[in-house]
């Protein structure tokens, strides 16, 4: 039975209340494990492990971490943390925060599915929470246990929504995308993207191209794997989708999505579709070309199962964020509410009830099961 997450309410901007670390844990007092939950707030350890993309991508490593550090700041709870740096680096950072005696750990992203699901069978005292992903043995299996919560996101409806207003919005009718790497947590926005242009243009009698990703073929633009995140790497991709006409931009690469900001503040007339988090929050000085978020609420997922945890009441019932349940959706138009018409604003919402009501289903091969 999929649970739904309480979902904290949207606004405000976001705390980037984290220290730098390596490949080891912050120290912080210990306490016991128990996965039974049934130590005061005070005495409950929650702790965070993040993919190589690490906790300032402004992302969903980064939401994460505000969710763990709301629980900090709400209940007193005690926490830890552990930067990856590397791939190889997520085994060895989990087991050394079970060493500090963490009660439950949130492993961030698909790619530490199998460390997780390696570490959750040999401590099964301690409690775990994974975003974007189930936990999977040796060999990719997805597999269940009864102390990993999956915390997942089926941005593809949300990213449907941000398909058809980049279709509106865009005046020379291309619109482009690229990913970090072709994983399903990023493939899944670009599907739901695609899909949304295709709606426009059969609503319309348009064409708009979309650059960058075909859905049928599951190939499109990506970045260098040696470092696909990071700042920087997603700087050719950009460039190559202004160069072709593109003139709205969704880049789903975590760090990497800064690139295209930088492309389109140099590009006149070139807007920019953040993902995971609030985009023109989080980015404040890059406001005036962002368009909207396709927002995950990832920070409202680990705070709920963090708290859940805490006071005694971890289950591992899997969680799929949807537009129905708020686990996804997209933020507001901030800069640009004026620039997009009223008439396609009305349209994006009807769609966001269509798809609530099952009147339209958005699928994607990548979406949570």
């Amino acid at each position: 039975m999929k649970k739904i997450i309480r979902v904290a309410a949207l606004g405000g901007a976001l705390a980037l209340a984290l220290a730098a670390c390596g490949s080891a844990p912050e120290d912080t007092p210990s306490s016991s494990p128990s996965s039974s939950g049934g130590a005061m707030a005070s005495d409950f350890k929650g702790c965070i492990v993040s993919d190589s993309g690490g906790f300032n991508d402004k992302s969903f490593n980064e939401s994460a971490l505000n969710g763990l550090n709301k629980v900090k700041t709400d209940q007193g709870i005690q926490t830890a943390q552990a930067e990856s740096k590397t791939d190889d680096a997520y085994a060895p950072n989990i087991n050394n925060l079970i060493s500090q005696d963490c009660n439950m750990i949130v492993s961030v992203g698909f790619k530490l599915s199998t460390a997780t699901g390696d570490a959750a069978t040999a401590n099964t005292d301690v409690d775990f929470a994974l975003v974007d992903s189930l936990p999977t043995d040796a060999d990719g299996k997805a597999i269940e246990l009864p102390n990993v919560k999956p915390l997942q996101f089926d941005t593809a409806q949300a990213a449907y929504l941000a398909g058809y207003l980049a279709a509106g919005t865009s005046k020379t009718g291309k619109v482009g995308t690229y990913g970090g790497l072709a994983i399903p947590t990023v493939t899944v926005f670009m599907d739901g993207f695609a899909d949304g242009v295709a709606k426009y243009n059969e609503v319309k009698g348009k064409d708009v191209k979309l650059l960058g990703w075909d859905k049928g073929t599951q190939k499109g633009l990506f970045n260098p794997p040696e470092a696909p995140f990071a700042p920087g790497s997603g700087k050719a991709n950009a460039d190559s989708l202004v160069a072709q006409g593109a003139d709205v931009i969704l880049p789903v690469a975590g760090g990497a999505a800064l690139d295209a900001l930088t492309t389109a503040k140099a590009t006149p007339g070139t807007l920019v579709i953040w993902v995971d988090s609030d985009g023109a929050l989080v980015n404040p000085d890059s406001s005036s070309v962002i368009l909207t978020s396709v927002m995950k609420l990832i920070d409202a997922a680990v705070e709920s199962a963090v708290t859940d945890a805490a006071g005694g009441k971890f289950d591992a019932a899997p969680y799929v964020g949807t537009l129905e349940n708020g686990g996804v959706g997209l933020a507001p138009y901030h800069d640009l509410d004026s620039a997009v018409p009223a008439d396609l604003k009305a349209e994006v919402d009807q769609l966001k009830a269509d798809i609530i009501s099952g009147k339209i289903t958005v699928e994607s091969q990548s979406s949570p099961k």
